[in-house]
């Protein structure tokens, strides 16, 4: 047993602080930095295949295990800089992504790379809930009274967009660069070393207690509006869902199936999904909550169609148009339920709220990334993804009923 003891609300800072207005942007950098080094490997997967004879079911155990730490991190201390402060988190985040990027350049062993996995998911789950906490107190800082549109614009581009950045680089790297399997984390380790940076020059948000609140690990909080996080959570499973497709198992669809091997292709696909998911953000900021759950669940409903279309028709044009219409949906639900978290979470639980939110939102990148490479063991790739759709599909229907009863009310 222990106490529970409230966490503090972040400091007051001054009204209009220019520093707080450039720590917003250096944030918003570091943020970028360590999402897209998270998605190095994914244009990468195939070469490793071909190296070490990797199935597409090993593919996504090494997936899988990012996704872990990425829970576990979020389960142990991604609610803890509520009360010790944001850059104590982040610098560590930034750190284990940098032991996780010398861990790759060190070796290319089966062992290595999920070690390697591992500790950048632990990374990443640190840095999600943090990061974006940081960011909005940093935002009201510099621009109190204005409206959260542009804190939730670069926010969910920081993260979205730099999931697609990183095997943009990467695959471009290891088409056209020598050492393939070493030289796109050779770059990012100068990366993160520039982040740490910019977290070192960014103001703190929070004050820290004079007594420390007893620790206890991640709990969901569902604080102000419980119908709308319940809204918010299952939206967030759908769209990471579709983005553990494209991170995971894709990039080897592309190169088998389609027979199309070209890894700058692959990063430029993976790339096309998630910029797709920051643009269609960015294009619907101003649409009422309600409106912008609406148009993200017909997105991704006919991403999902037209993908699975592509696939029975072994069609590249096909597929493409389907990631990136379901990329548009999975954005801007995710981008609907950041912003309901954070409007509604009391400012002492917002950490904790949103880490919950990206807790459970990882557990829909690992369950169906694990699902389909138990599948393909047995089955061919088409009709696992075409299953997977249609689970997709009734999970996407049950989140409009959610956002219907919400609304509703």
């Amino acid at each position: 047993m222990s106490l529970s003891v409230s966490a503090p609300a972040p400091a007051a800072p001054v009204v209009g602080s220019r520093r707080h207005g450039t720590g917003f942007w250096l944030i918003a950098f570091a943020f970028l930095t360590a999402m897209a080094f998270s998605t190095v490997p994914t244009p990468l997967y195939p070469l490793y295949m071909a190296r070490d004879g990797f199935s597409t079911f090993m593919v996504t155990v090494v997936f899988a295990a990012y996704a872990v730490g990425v829970v576990i991190s979020l389960l142990l201390a991604g609610h803890v800089s509520d009360w010790v402060g944001r850059r104590r988190v982040l610098l560590p985040a930034l750190l284990l992504e940098l032991v996780a990027a010398a861990l790759f350049l060190v070796s290319t062993d089966l062992t290595v790379l999920l070690v390697a996995r591992l500790v950048t998911g632990l990374g990443v789950g640190l840095v999600t809930a943090t990061a974006t906490a940081h960011l909005a107190e940093l935002h009201a800082a510099h621009r109190p009274g204005a409206p959260a549109q542009r804190f939730e614009m670069v926010s969910t581009a920081a993260n979205i967009g730099g999931l697609g950045f990183g095997p943009l680089v990467a695959g471009f790297l290891a088409q056209w660069v020598g050492a393939p399997l070493r030289t796109p984390y050779l770059v990012f380790a100068v990366l993160l070393l520039l982040a740490l940076a910019a977290v070192l020059i960014a103001p703190e948000t929070v004050t820290r207690p004079e007594v420390t609140p007893a620790y206890r690990p991640q709990r969901i909080s569902a604080d102000g509006d419980p119908a709308g996080y319940l809204a918010a959570a299952a939206a967030a499973f759908t769209g990471f869902s579709v983005f553990g497709l494209f991170t995971s198992v894709a990039p080897g669809f592309v190169a088998g199936t389609l027979h199309h091997p070209s890894r700058a292709l692959a990063g430029l696909i993976v790339f096309a999904v998630f910029g797709a998911a920051a643009s269609a953000q960015t294009l619907t900021a101003a649409l009422p909550a309600g409106l912008k759950m609406t148009a993200g669940l017909v997105a991704e409903v006919a991403g999902l169609l037209v993908l699975v279309a592509g696939a029975h028709a072994q069609s590249l044009a096909l597929f493409l148009i389907g990631g990136v219409l379901a990329g548009v949906g999975a954005g801007v639900l995710f981008k609907a339920a950041v912003g309901t978290v954070v409007a509604t979470a009391a400012p002492a639980k917002r950490g904790e709220a949103l880490a919950g939110l990206f807790l459970i939102g990882y557990l829909g990148l690992i369950g169906p990334a694990l699902g389909i490479g138990v599948a393909v063991r047995s089955l061919d790739t088409t009709t696992v993804l075409t299953w997977f759709a249609g689970l997709l599909l009734v999970l996407l229907a049950g989140v409009g009923v959610l956002n219907r009863r919400r609304s509703g009310r």
